[in-house]
């Protein structure tokens, strides 16, 4: 791909393989159409046709062998430009984990972690004491920590960015709420939490369209939303994502990007620039674009 003066970045997107044992069963009911393969190369012709000139590859479950396959995939794909993967942190040994993971050949691709906070049975998980032991691994290892939450665990993550305020956060999918449902007002007042935490604390623009109503979703059905989330971010802490190929069950990648595009119109060019890729690039240190905003 492509390094433009600045650059457009997807930072969230996935690969998998439903074969592989993971932790597939959701690919199931309404997902069903997405139980399949994707890999790089189903996503290049989307981010050619969108001017995208790199990605952050997330994880999908919480494995270690995929976190080790994520940054060789990086190693291998010329547009994938970080990976967020997972590390146990509860494990006594995190750091060493991490460490194993950064001396590989492939190891400076890694650029954050995350665990799927959302299917752990108590919404304060993050609180508990092995898991802070791991976070604290997590920032020694200058690590971003992707905060991905529903809005149970949403004071947890607003709780966590306060205890932790000289590390990294990224808050995925601005955390999921149910726009399909109208659920602004509750999600708004949990998310104005984190105006305290604005300076280390970034919030992707991504998996809105799979909240709204699947079917009949308009881009002003989602500017509420982003409108708060500028607010309580402000643009230079808000990124693009499209949380492909999530997002194939509501939306195609094209008309994600069409529809932030839309949400965004009344800023500026340079503030566009930065939410479309900056602040991934600021956010995660992406190795291959750090010239780019010098």
């Amino acid at each position: 791909m492509s390094r433009s003066p600045s650059p457009r970045i997807d930072a969230h997107q996935h690969f998998w393989d439903p074969a592989s044992g993971g932790d597939y069963g959701w690919l199931s009911g309404p997902f069903a159409p997405i139980n399949r393969v994707f890999s790089p190369d189903d996503l290049r012709p989307a981010l050619a046709a969108n001017r995208i000139d790199g990605t952050v590859l997330v994880q999908t479950w919480n494995d270690l062998g995929e976190t080790w396959d994520f940054i060789r995939t990086a190693e291998a794909t010329d547009f994938v430009a970080g990976v967020v993967g997972w590390v146990d942190l509860t494990d006594p040994d995190v750091a060493a984990t991490l460490a194993a993971l950064q001396a590989a050949p492939e190891g400076r691709w890694l650029v954050g972690v995350r665990h799927l906070i959302q299917t752990e049975p108590d919404a304060n998980w993050l609180l508990r004491g092995d898991v802070r032991r791991g976070l604290a691994a997590v920032g020694a290892a200058g690590l971003v920590y992707d905060l991905v939450p529903n809005l149970p665990q949403l004071p947890a993550c607003v709780a966590t960015a306060g205890a932790f305020p000289d590390q990294r956060f990224v808050l995925d999918h601005i955390a999921k709420p149910e726009i399909r449902n109208h659920g602004f007002d509750e999600w708004a007042r949990l998310m104005r939490g984190f105006r305290g935490e604005r300076g280390h604390v970034w919030c992707k623009l991504s998996g809105m369209v799979t909240e709204a109503d699947w079917r009949n979703w308009t881009a002003a059905d989602l500017r509420p939303y982003v409108r708060e989330v500028l607010e309580i971010f402000g643009v230079d802490r808000c990124m693009f994502g499209t949380d492909w190929p999530v997002c194939l069950v509501a939306a195609d990648y094209s008309r994600v990007v069409e529809a932030l595009e839309a949400c965004l119109q009344d800023l500026s060019d340079d503030e566009r620039a930065q939410i479309f890729g900056r602040s991934a690039v600021e956010a995660y240190r992406l190795p291959a674009f750090q010239p780019a905003i010098a």
